[in-house]
Order: structure tokens, then sequence, then C-alpha cells
């Protein structure tokens, strides 16, 4: 009889011994991805090359070659930062980190 009592509670005692695996829960976290584009360079601007006392029709062909210039130069960096910001949009998001919360 005393051997049935020590088994019913040895039956009734074990399965509170038995843990329950803890719940993984998996946290995004977008990282960041630098922008690698390289910076054009600024190119010698016609204007800036000009002797002093230069005639106005000499600096008006200068004045608008200096223009055609900068606008191409413009459109570089334009290009430059919409790259990048092509770029972060389409940043990736990676499970940076995993928490154990216990039941």
């Amino acid at each position: 009889m005393r051997t049935i009592a020590i088994a019913a509670v040895m039956a009734l005692v074990l399965p509170s011994c038995v843990s329950t695996a803890p719940r993984v829960q998996e946290v995004l976290v977008p990282i960041p991805i630098p922008c690698k584009v390289a910076i054009p360079n600024r190119p010698a601007f016609a204007v800036e090359q000009l002797p002093i006392g230069l005639g106005i029709w000499e600096q008006m062909k200068a004045l608008r070659a200096e223009r055609n210039q900068r606008q191409g130069y413009e459109t570089e960096l334009e290009a430059a930062v919409k790259s990048c910001q092509e770029s972060t949009e389409n940043a990736r998001i990676e499970a940076a980190s995993v928490q154990y919360i216990p039941r």
C-alpha cells in the first residue's frame, strides 16, 4: 500500500519537473547601409582661369562655357545623391538579435 502511495505521489510530482522550452522571438532591426559613391571631381571652371582685364566677348564665351561645365557637374552630383537615396530605401532588415522570453 505504501509503495502504491509513493508511486502515485511520484506520478503527480514528476510532470511538474519537466520544463518547457523558452519561446523564441525574433527582433528585426534595420541595418543602415553606408553609401559608397565616389564624389565627382570639381572641374576647373572657365571663368576662374580668365586673366583680369580681358575683353567682354572673351568673358561672355567663358561664362557660356562655364554654364555648360556647371550643368554637367550638377548632373553628376545629383546622380550620386540619387543613388545614395535609392540604396537607403532598399536597405535590408535583418535579425540582429534574438530574445528568449520565458513562458
